[in-house]
């Protein structure tokens, strides 16, 4: 996919980039009990040239009772809380090192920093503001406000929709937000029902994927809205984060938005695919707290599946010392 040049719409200022599953099940269930079991007996975490991102007790406090973590350790204080503590976050990334491997990872995924006790100030990126708007409206970011050296993966649409993959990022415990798009996952509500219950979180991206600024007021508040409550029905919660189709977006659709819940609208500094990375900034690289936007695409519409995408996109982040974190901890 191709960035786009802004389009300026009579609202304000449009942002843009043009847009574009049978359970395939593989053998080594057993294998990865056998290998995990040898990997906590020999108390080896299976991190051999590589760093972790935070402190291993912090990670294990961070992801304590999430969907794919650590159960939650006795209170600070309790006798033998540090090293209970410290076990299970040993035993955690010895079994996300054997997922790794189990799922041809080139590395263990690094692990993320505790979520911030407060969450950052939000503002809308320079060049991204549009005509009549003020600090009231849902801000548009790219990248979230962060010293720490995290990056968010967040994935549109829902077309394609492989279990290997809820399987995948579940034992990997990866986290992502899923910006969803009514006509392309109504035909299977529950598999992002399974994919939120393995810690996944929802996101609106609209009920028919259409360009937001040539629209009506009314039509981009049923676009946006009605989306709004098609996903608080299905999934029991009226999502707070926003993401515009292609990034296109007007003052119509940002009062819109939080008129019925939204409070921020993450767009993207970088985009994933099975084969490159796609970058915003000139220089092409990763920083603390950008965010990265992939879609629910198999090999259809691209040279790979979504895991082969992980496996990518994976690389790219661990190499390039990051670790993936829960943008709803952050926004």
């Amino acid at each position: 996919m191709k960035w786009r040049r802004p389009v300026q719409t009579a609202g304000g200022r449009g942002r843009g980039r043009t847009g574009a599953g049978h359970l395939r099940r593989r053998p080594g269930f057993a294998v990865l009990a056998a290998l995990l079991v040898a990997a906590v007996g020999s108390g080896c975490a299976a991190e051999t040239g590589e760093t972790r991102a935070t402190d291993p007790v912090k990670a294990a406090a961070a992801r304590a009772g999430q969907p794919g973590g650590p159960a939650a350790g006795p209170p600070a204080g309790a006798a033998g809380s540090v090293a209970g503590q410290a076990e299970k976050a040993r035993r955690a990334q010895a079994a996300r090192a054997v997922a790794a491997k189990k799922w041809g990872l080139a590395k263990t995924p690094l692990t993320p920093p505790l979520p911030p006790a407060v969450k950052p100030r939000l503002t809308t990126r320079k060049g991204f503001e549009v005509e009549g708007g003020d600090a009231s409206l849902p801000p548009v970011f790219t990248t979230v406000p962060t010293k720490e050296k995290v990056v968010f993966l967040t994935m549109d649409d829902g077309d394609d929709k492989d279990p290997e993959l809820i399987r995948m990022m579940s034992e990997l415990n990866i986290p992502y937000s899923a910006f969803l798009t009514d006509y392309l996952v109504r035909d299977d509500y529950a598999y992002f029902k399974e994919a939120e219950a393995r810690g996944a979180v929802i996101g609106n991206h609209t009920l028919n994927h259409r360009y937001l600024p040539g629209l009506s007021y009314a039509e981009q508040k049923r676009e946006i809205c009605d989306q709004q409550d098609i996903l608080q029905q299905q999934y029991g919660e009226r999502p707070r984060l926003f993401r515009p189709p292609y990034g296109n977006y007007n003052g119509d659709t940002l009062r819109i938005a939080k008129s019925c819940g939204v409070t921020a609208v993450p767009l993207w500094a970088a985009e994933a695919f099975p084969d490159h990375m796609e970058w915003r900034e000139e220089d092409r690289d990763l920083h603390p707290g950008d965010i990265i936007l992939t879609h629910f695409r198999g090999e259809k519409d691209w040279k790979g599946s979504m895991p082969d995408l992980i496996r990518s996109v994976m690389k790219v982040i661990t190499d390039k010392g990051y670790a993936v974190a829960r943008l709803e901890d952050y926004v």
